[in-house]
């Protein structure tokens, strides 16, 4: 992203001056859709707490697995991306569609930043197909009406949350958008869920800081608690654990083995 008015026009409702945390996590992930004041924030959060750049790239490591399941062993081939964010590397569907590339995927979104690069998520195989639906994840009835323009939802889905939950400060809010979705979707479709909490408790200091600066803040929650959103759904091998412990590969890291927790189940 531009900050010099070379790149493309910003919407009106996109203010810069203020850090924003898609921004913030897409600038520790190395990509370009960031200002200034996310640079800073980045910058001033990593100064205090230096692992939360390495946590960023394993929460996205995670996506990658878990997408990588899904497509090449559970055989799904659409894919609901719930708060999908600013593009990076590994979207999901490019993984989905490295695997299968008739997968459909649609992704979720309503930061008006996400708006403006959606073309980066749109890129397609031709065999399958991509699309955005802009609306906030707690409207599901918007969500899904969007989706079924591309996914046919009477067959199964995998139903993708990528660390965003923690935005919803309430969490009987969350626990309600996760069931409400999640009811919606057929037998034989999936879940794939993370959530960050502290790795100790400076992490949590550091947060705590960043969610008073102004910034939209994020709630760390205990796998304890966050493992309900799997309530009624069948655990994929080896269910709720830390990012680096769901099936990692030659790739995985290992440093979120506190900060980051998350499983797969399918629905019955």
């Amino acid at each position: 992203m531009s900050t010099t008015g070379s790149g493309p026009e910003l919407p009106a409702q996109i203010d810069t001056s203020v850090a924003h945390s898609a921004r913030v996590w897409n600038y520790w992930l190395g990509g370009k859709d960031n200002f200034p004041a996310d640079r800073a924030a980045g910058d001033a959060y990593r100064g205090k707490y230096p692992l939360i750049e390495t946590f960023a790239k394993e929460s996205r490591d995670f996506l990658r697995r878990t997408v990588t399941y899904l497509a090449r062993d559970a055989g799904i081939r659409q894919f609901l991306d719930v708060g999908a964010g600013l593009p990076t590397a590994n979207n999901t569907h490019e993984v989905a569609q490295r695997i299968a590339p008739e997968s459909r995927i649609v992704y979720v979104d309503h930061d008006p930043l996400v708006l403006l690069h959606v073309h980066a998520l749109l890129t397609s195989a031709p065999e399958g197909a991509t699309a955005y639906v802009e609306a906030d994840m707690r409207d599901t009835e918007t969500v899904l009406t969007g989706a079924a323009k591309t996914l046919d939802l009477t067959q199964p889905v995998a139903l993708v949350i990528s660390d965003v939950l923690g935005h919803i400060v309430d969490w009987d809010d969350a626990l309600s958008l996760v069931r409400r979705l999640v009811e919606r979707l057929p037998s034989g479709s999936y879940l794939s869920l993370s959530h960050s909490t502290a790795s100790d408790e400076a992490h949590r200091a550091v947060q705590d800081e960043y969610n008073a600066s102004g910034a939209i803040p994020y709630i760390f929650r205990e796998p304890e608690t966050t493992v309900a959103f799997f309530d009624g759904l069948e655990m994929v091998e080896p269910g709720m654990v830390s990012w680096p412990n769901w099936r990692p590969d030659a790739n995985t890291g290992t440093t979120t083995a506190r900060a980051g927790w998350g499983a797969v189940a399918r629905i019955p």
